[in-house]
């Protein structure tokens, strides 16, 4: 007798059986990893491979449209056997985009569905408070709530100071300093894991996202490798996947990132730089640059004091600099943007709660 799997526990929230209520005559599922335009797929009726429909090819209008590592869509389960085939992808309620790596103008969604990013950065060769200001930008962006993790703590002299350090430009995330070496170096990520919910680790290539993951599984399910001593990080996940942990909730496992591009991120970039953004409002000019030459800039005269620093100010101005290119350059559907929007607001009023 075939056992029916809950899809509860893969996140299938009311929301979204409501959605999928509106395709009778499909089966809602979850993508659980892709390769190639293939998908792995988990429904009440098991496990099995997919492909998008022909017509859902060719409806596409924008990359971030394919279904992606977290989507729920609705599928033909085809029962007579060969592969699934997905027909639509149900409203996401939140979706880590960046600009795809090289030259062209497109989007790319990480992942999507998440409830928790963790964003990971090592305490030793990885070390970069720009990049983690960057990584930031696009976390609060994706409806998701980021948390920041500081990895290898046991390759560090003063984890204390560099998390105190990491706390000043990470202002209403939690940062937590984990030791993967050590038995109970990852118990604080705990909490944050209920049944349904589902995380995801975001971060470089070999700053212990895997190391974390198999902690998490109590297995040796993620290859690893460690930091080069040329500060450049091994890939040790070669694509995404979300995996059901044994106490319960997802998490997806992404490859390292060596591009992280803005893709209109601006209302992430606000949260992120809210220190400078409140210092702005008191500049005596509206349209103030911010540079040394300004008159009566509050900016500039909180990095006089020692309030701010210029490092941060100039990384605020690369972000939104590069946030406004992609914007003005890549056609962007207003309608598309607002969606995104709405939805980020949607969460953060429901966190508050």
């Amino acid at each position: 007798m075939d056992i029916e799997i809950d899809m509860k526990q893969y996140g299938l929230s009311e929301s979204f059986k409501k959605a999928a209520d509106h395709f009778s005559d499909l089966t809602v599922s979850r993508v659980l990893s892709q390769e190639k335009g293939i998908y792995r797929l988990i429904s009440s009726q098991g496990e099995k491979w997919g492909e998008i429909s022909g017509r859902f090819y060719y409806d596409v209008q924008e990359k971030s449209e394919y279904p992606a590592v977290g989507d729920f869509v609705m599928v033909d389960w085809n029962k007579s056997g060969g592969n699934a085939v997905i027909r639509h992808v149900l409203p996401r309620k939140s979706s880590f985009i960046r600009k795809a790596a090289g030259e062209k103008k497109e989007e790319q969604i990480v992942a999507a569905n998440i409830d928790t990013i963790f964003l990971c950065m090592s305490m030793n060769n990885d070390y970069n408070l720009r990049r983690l200001e960057r990584y930031l930008s696009i976390a609060w962006n994706s409806g998701a709530m980021p948390v920041v993790i500081l990895t290898k703590a046991d390759l560090c002299e003063d984890s204390e100071s560099k998390r105190i350090e990491v706390s000043s430009v990470a202002a209403g995330v939690e940062v937590l300093v984990t030791n993967g070496m050590e038995k109970d170096g990852y118990q604080q990520i705990f909490p944050y894991i209920e049944d349904g919910k589902t995380i995801a680790f975001i971060g470089s290539s070999g700053v212990g996202k895997s190391t974390l993951i198999n902690c998490l599984l109590g297995e040796n399910y993620m290859d690893t490798n460690g930091l080069r001593n040329d500060d450049k990080g091994r890939h040790t996940t070669t694509h995404r996947e979300l995996i059901l942990l044994p106490s319960g909730g997802m998490v997806i496992d992404t490859p390292g990132m060596r591009e992280l591009g803005m893709w209109d991120s601006g209302d992430g970039i606000h949260q992120t730089f809210s220190d400078i953004e409140k210092l702005a409002q008191s500049c005596r000019f509206r349209d103030c640059t911010h540079s040394e030459s300004e008159p009566g800039c509050a900016v500039q005269d909180a990095i006089a004091c020692g309030e701010l620093s210029m490092d941060r100010l100039l990384s605020y101005q690369k972000l939104m600099n590069e946030n406004h290119y992609v914007e003005n350059t890549q056609g962007y559907l207003a309608e598309k943007k607002q969606k995104f929007k709405t939805i980020a607001k949607i969460n953060k009023k429901n966190r508050k709660r």
